[in-house]
């Protein structure tokens, strides 16, 4: 197992982060000003107070009140129109150099497909001057309608990106822009800007991309410590869930390397509900994962390895989040078809919304939508003992970071638009 284990991470494997341009992002980061209707954050989705996620199955976007497990679906002509189709990512460690690909389908990527180094949904309409992958990522959700941008004809920003997805960047940077506050503090933060007209949309996602690595980098956990010489960091149990992680289950097949992530694509069955991020052409609800972007059949319903670090903080699992806890997503791995079977709609964690419950699980009316998902799960059925589940769980818990975890900048009293700051659960 020894020749299994990965290299220690250290503070060379990750993008540096400015302060004083982290200490900017966390403002935007925490300001509504950046959502079309002005009235939810980045940090709504991905608070550290629920693991840098939501505590939702699928997330309760634009229109929604409230925050995590508590918030609110919203009423009258503000309600949500829509679920979000895919859980809320925890945002841990995600200016790893090495990181090459994000959102759970793939659908942002490194690459040179239109000659701009990156392969994302924004094409060739991409802005100049994103410092890497997290700066591009940080863009798209403010012009995702579900997510931040709302709904056409309820603001200007929804409207732009119904025509264009680049339209509607310039009006967020507008806004910024008229702001004093942060027309000065992107002047000392950024050597090429000395005026509010010289920010641009991409100096907005850089600065979001800086605050996220400056305040989300973990690699401090006792498997960390471990690696890097310290044997006592695991207890006895930890040790034993590291190695069937490392042997007999398996897990290192697809949660390799030194982020616990070979950064690819697999069907695992996970039990399918919401409304799905379906295509132009799907003719029904659903979601076909990887395929969505690289219209192979054989990535069909494959999702991306996620990295491990401090999962035990960001419940629910899975793209969809199916599972509660980590020994249902680890027992679903065992046996993916069986615990597609068994699974039943009350384990997902999703607030009441009675208008949207007839597409929430309408997928299992289908029986051969169901069919091709079995037909393709990619892993084999894996025989553990309970002890050796139970184990697995302790190390998983192993993998959660100390000092790390508790942030740096946290989360501010006030932001410069003067909009409401979602100050957590225990504030």
């Amino acid at each position: 197992m020894a020749d299994d284990l990965p290299r220690p991470l250290g503070a060379n494997d990750f993008i540096a982060a400015d302060p004083a341009q982290a200490k900017l992002g966390q403002l935007l980061f925490y300001d509504p000003i950046l959502s079309g209707n002005r009235n939810i954050a980045c940090s709504t989705c991905h608070h550290p107070d629920l693991g840098t996620g939501d505590g939702l199955s699928l997330g309760i976007g634009e229109g929604g009140v409230g925050l995590g497990p508590e918030r609110t679906a919203g009423t009258g002509d503000d309600r949500i129109h829509k679920r979000i189709p895919r859980n809320a990512p925890g945002l841990w460690n995600l200016g790893a150099k090495d990181l090459s690909v994000m959102f759970h389908d793939g659908r942002l990527s490194v690459a040179d497909t239109y000659e701009n180094g990156f392969n994302s949904p924004a094409e060739e309409w991409l802005p100049d001057g994103l410092d890497n992958l997290l700066a591009v990522q940080a863009i798209f959700p403010l012009v995702a309608q579900f997510e931040m941008a709302g709904n056409p004809k309820e603001n200007e920003v929804a409207g732009a990106v119904h025509n264009r997805i680049d339209y509607a960047w310039p009006i967020l940077t507008d806004r910024v822009r008229h702001i004093p506050a942060y027309a000065e503090a992107f002047a000392a933060a950024y050597p090429h800007i000395s005026g509010a007209d010289d920010i641009a949309i991409a100096d907005i996602a850089n600065a979001l991309s800086a605050f996220m690595i400056f305040e989300w980098t973990s690699y401090d956990s006792p498997f960390d410590a471990y690696l890097a010489g310290d044997r006592a960091a695991l207890s006895a149990r930890e040790q034993n869930g590291m190695e069937v992680f490392f042997g007999v289950g398996g897990c290192v097949a697809c949660h390799s390397g030194p982020l616990l992530s070979d950064q690819n694509f697999h069907a695992i069955g996970l039990p399918p509900f919401g409304p799905g991020r379906t295509r132009r052409f799907d003719p029904m609800v659903r979601d076909v994962g990887h395929m969505g972007e690289s219209d192979d059949l054989a990535d069909a319903y494959a999702f991306r390895t996620p990295m491990l670090r401090n999962v035990d903080l960001t419940t629910p699992y899975g793209h969809n989040g199916a599972y509660p806890t980590l020994e249902g997503i680890v027992r679903h791995h065992l046996d993916p078809v069986a615990g597609l079977e068994s699974w039943t709609p009350d384990t997902a964690a999703l607030p009441d919304v009675p208008w949207l419950e007839h597409i929430d699980f309408m997928v299992w009316q289908d029986p051969r939508e169901l069919a091709r998902q079995r037909a393709a799960v990619t892993l084999a059925p894996t025989a553990l003992s309970d002890e050796d589940v139970s184990a697995l769980v302790a190390f998983l818990g192993a993998l959660t970071g100390g000092a790390s975890t508790e942030g740096v900048l946290g989360v501010p009293s006030q932001v410069p638009s003067g909009l409401p700051v979602d100050q957590g659960l225990l504030r």
